[in-house]
């Protein structure tokens, strides 16, 4: 079985054709790559890497990077991948414009050997452009009378795409009348020509509408149209004619805008309008109609924008006459530009190094500079140069390629920075250069030691220093830099009076600060000798020393004293006025100060400490002088506070401030006036704010007086009660056997039951303690001098009136007023008395009975009882009934029990009248009698 081979097609071929002559060209020298026009951002271009014979890891430790001279970066490089691709979207005409092929040259530059490898890339056109006419639509006129075979040439279409993507054919709308015929050109170029062939006739047809069209070879085609109209009109014998079938015209670029450059001339031997001659472009390009205009009257052409030989260096044009009745002639006008030397060279620093280190050799690169001018001939030639004698020179590599390189062996000590200029100049007249500065910096080694500016230094301290205070700073210089250059210091240790110099002196061992470790007393010692040692941070390290004598002083113990304003006595402030028509640097005050101390101590500096409008003030720093900063202005405030600090020079310093109140005012009325109405707002503020403060004591002092007097009035009224209890124990204890047994209460007389109670007072107690057992039938007594006494129980003046009378004996007991056995409340009884309610049973009942009964006795003696009830009812009746009456109660003041006894207690009044106490009715007109009485 026979295996046939496919052969490869045509296109194949032609691709490893292709390859092939690219790796050829590769390995000449220089790397080619082709690539499409309009492609996409990032687009694939070639693989770099493998043609540099580098891994695309090493593009970034290599410095691999793209060098282009002049224009937009096109292309970059993919360090991921090692690949050139695109930079952005590629236009091939707007970059080549008409050229057959458009290159792209560049270099590549690995940085690391600051070597060179030129690329260069061919864009490949695409059929992205449409043939278009300079206008849209054209008009001729021609004589009914032109011959056949007559040729109008039309304008042409432009493409700026190039190949088979431009232009290619015209065709004509069909019309009986004309044809389309196409020239070629020297330049390869297509001209139109419309074409009579048959004989016109105004009278059958006056207008002709013909469609032109233009078509180029792409796929797919694209197409542009040009709307043709022929006017016929009368006969015209004779065609404009130009002086000249051609026109040159060479002009330099720097040519002024709008200059006359060159005029044509077409006549034409008719009269009338029909040899009136009128001048336009004919397929012209569009860019160069925006650059020239033509006086379509006199036929001069002027320049609209400036000419620049670098970008064309020619401009070709062709001129159309044509006069009233539509006859035509052309001719063609080429206008040179001359290259002036306008372009001064172009210095771009491909690779530069910014630091050399001091020890580099001889004939190390520094930079790879490229130069460019993009005149040409003798004003593009270029030659490049560095001034100065410095130890750098240039060496010239290929295609305007320098490498600046040393020369000797360089010492950073001496100049650790150069600042190069290189120069790079044209020959043209007059020669054009360009300056470019580099700055490099030379790198340090450790070959100095550290130097201190003295072999020995003095320095001086106030007694009494303060502890860890500072009094030098020994500061050694190291040529070098950097670790180099990085200095520590430290003392040498001695001993002093016993004591290790460490006790004495510290020093910070990064900034050479010598510090005071305790107090010198300069009657101890008056001076110290130091040894100081810095040493550097290089490989090996270098050290030196220096010696330092510390002699003591006495300290500033005085303060400045302010003369000048003198404060007012009554502890206010000064008050200095400031117009406030007042420019900036007025005067406004001075502080005088003096200090007593002498020398350094007695120099003194003013300071602006605080001031109420910040940078409206200034005090001058060896005056006092207070002026004004700037101009017064409306919003600031009328009154301003200034504090002014005097310090003086001494070790530590000392000062002394002083408060400055500054009035912005005319005068002393405007002052007042001023502040009495700035103050107004504030008083009321502050007024209301006083007013709420004294509410909230006045509010808080009347609820404690309220408090404290309701305090004083419940231990008054105890003290009362108790001074009631005390004065009543004491009646009870003086009661002697032969007392009455009846007291008369209003001019009541009633008899009381008595009881056996025990009592246990005792003269200013806050509690009394009182006893009411079971009543007993024990006899009452009245003492001679308890009737003597204002006890609660005497309630009458008249009673108190017979304290005087004595009893010789006591009246016998009336047995009608007395309770039986069982009516006595007590612990003897073992009923609970009468059932009919007249008397209480209980001990509560009696406690309360007890205390009404004291109650009413009391204020019956001031003359206002106030317990009501009636007459004779001591108010009993409120609780007992109206049947309860003293009648029914025996009389608390006349039968008082004392325990132990059975005596009983009677008012003086009975024994008076002479008649013996009885019971119920006759007690109660006893009581009558004394109230008549």
């Amino acid at each position: 079985m026979v295996i046939r081979r496919k052969r490869p097609s045509c296109s194949e071929l032609y691709l490893l054709c292709v390859f092939l002559g690219l790796s050829l060209e590769a390995w000449a020298g220089k790397i080619r790559y082709v690539v499409p026009e309009e492609t996409e951002k990032a687009f694939f271009v070639g693989n770099i890497a493998e043609d540099l014979g580098l891994q695309p890891q090493e593009f970034k430790e290599r410095g691999v990077r793209i060098v282009s001279r002049g224009r937009t970066q096109l292309f970059a490089l993919n360090p991921r991948s090692g690949s050139l691709v695109t930079a952005d979207r590629i236009d091939r005409e707007e970059l080549c414009a008409q050229r057959a092929r458009c290159l792209v040259n560049f270099n590549i530059l690995v940085e690391d050997k600051m070597k060179l490898f030129p690329v260069e890339v061919e864009i490949i056109d695409i059929n992205d452009n449409t043939p278009q006419f300079q206008l849209e639509e054209v008009e001729f006129k021609m004589n009914e009378i032109t011959a056949p075979g007559t040729r109008i040439p039309l304008p042409f279409g432009q493409d700026p795409d190039v190949g088979m993507n431009s232009l290619q054919s015209y065709q004509l709308s069909s019309n009986p009348h004309f044809s389309l015929d196409v020239q070629q050109g020297t330049d390869g170029s297509q001209h139109p020509e419309m074409v009579l062939q048959t004989p016109l006739d105004r009278e059958e047809k006056a207008m002709h509408h013909l469609l032109l069209t233009a078509s180029d070879g792409g796929s797919p085609v694209r197409s542009g149209t040009l709307h043709i109209r022929v006017r016929v009109v009368d006969a015209n014998d004779n065609p404009p004619a130009f002086t000249q079938a051609q026109y040159h015209m060479s002009v330099p670029e720097n040519v002024p805008l709008g200059t006359q450059l060159l005029m044509v001339k077409a006549t034409d031997p008719d009269e009338g309008a029909n040899g009136e001659v009128s001048y336009s472009f004919h397929n012209i390009d569009h860019k160069i109609a925006h650059i020239f205009q033509l006086n379509s009257y006199t036929g001069e052409i002027s320049n609209k924008e400036a000419l620049d030989f670098e970008e064309h260096r020619s401009y070709p044009m062709e001129i159309q006459a044509q006069d009233g009745a539509g006859l035509m002639a052309r001719a063609k006008v080429l206008v040179k530009v001359l290259d002036i030397n306008d372009n001064a060279p172009e210095v771009t620093m491909t690779s530069v190094t910014t630091a050399v280190p001091e020890n580099s050799p001889p004939g190390a690169i520094i930079a790879l500079i490229s130069v460019h001018d993009q005149d040409s001939e003798e004003n593009g030639d270029t030659t490049c140069s560095i001034a100065g004698n410095i130890p750098f020179k240039l060496e010239k590599l290929d295609d305007n390629y320098y490498h600046l390189v040393t020369e000797r062996t360089l010492d950073r000590e001496l100049t650790s920075r150069y600042n190069i200029t290189v120069t790079a100049a044209d020959h043209g007249t007059p020669a054009l250069y360009t300056e470019t500065h580099i700055s490099l910096q030379v790198t340090d080694i450790n070959d100095n030691p550290p130097v201190f500016p003295q072999n020995s230094y003095s320095t001086f301290i106030l007694e009494n220093n303060p502890r860890g205070a500072s009094f030098f700073s020994a500061i050694a210089y190291d040529a070098d830099s950097n670790e180099n250059a990085l200095v520590t210091y430290s003392l040498v240790e001695d001993t002093i009076q016993g004591m290790p110099l460490s006790s004495y002196v510290s020093i910070n061992s990064d900034t050479g600060v010598l510090y005071a470790l305790r107090s010198f007393d300069y009657e101890q010692f008056r001076d110290l000798q130091l040894r100081v040692i810095a040493c550097d941070s290089g490989d090996p390290p270098l050290s030196s020393n220096v010696s330092i004598s510390l002699f003591m002083l006495d300290q500033n113990d005085n303060a400045p004293e302010i003369l000048y304003p003198v404060l007012p006595t009554d502890s206010s402030t000064g008050l200095e006025l400031a117009p406030r028509s007042a420019e900036p640097g007025y005067l406004v005050t001075k502080v005088v100060a003096v200090d007593k101390d002498s020398g350094q101590n007695a120099w003194l500096s003013y300071h602006l400490l605080k001031a109420s409008e910040p940078g409206l003030f200034q005090v001058g720093l060896h005056t006092g002088e207070v002026r004004t900063a700037r101009a017064l202005l409306d919003r600031d405030a009328l009154k301003q506070s200034l504090v002014v600090a005097v310090l003086d020079h001494g070790q530590p310093p000392l000062s002394a401030t002083i408060t400055l109140t500054v009035a912005i005012a005319d005068s002393i009325p405007d002052v007042l006036a001023d502040l009495g109405s700035l103050e107004a707002p504030r008083d009321s503020q502050a007024s209301d704010l006083t007013l709420y403060l004294v509410v909230a004591v006045a509010a808080v002092s009347c609820v404690f007086l309220a408090f404290v007097i309701v305090l004083l009035a419940l231990r008054l009224r105890r003290w009362h009660a108790s001074r009631l209890l005390q004065a009543a124990g004491g009646g009870l204890l003086g009661v002697p056997a032969s007392a009455s047994q009846f007291v008369g209460v209003d001019g009541v007389r009633a008899f009381l039951q008595t009881y056996s109670h025990e009592v246990s007072l005792t003269a200013g107690s806050r509690e009394s303690h009182v006893i009411f057992p079971q009543p007993n039938y024990a006899d009452t007594l009245l003492s001679q001098d308890s009737c003597g006494k204002s006890e609660p129980f005497l309630i009458t003046q008249d009673l108190l009136e017979d304290k005087k009378e004595t009893f010789s004996q006591q009246a016998p007991p009336n047995t009608d007023w007395r309770f039986s056995q069982a009516q006595r409340p007590g612990t003897s009884g073992s009923q609970n008395g009468d059932e009919t309610g007249t008397w209480p049973n209980n001990q509560f009942d009696t406690e309360m009975l007890q205390a009404m009964i004291l109650a009413s006795a009391s204020e019956a003696a001031d003359g206002s009882s106030t317990l009501g009830g009636g007459a004779g009812t001591m108010g009993l009746s409120a609780r007992y009934g109206p049947q309860f009456t003293l009648q029914h109660v025996p009389d608390y003041r006349q039968n008082v029990y004392i325990p132990g006894s059975n005596a009983t207690l009677t008012n003086a009044a009975g024994k008076r009248d002479g008649k013996a106490p009885a019971g119920g009715n006759g007690s109660k007109k006893k009581s009558g009698k004394k109230e008549k009485k």
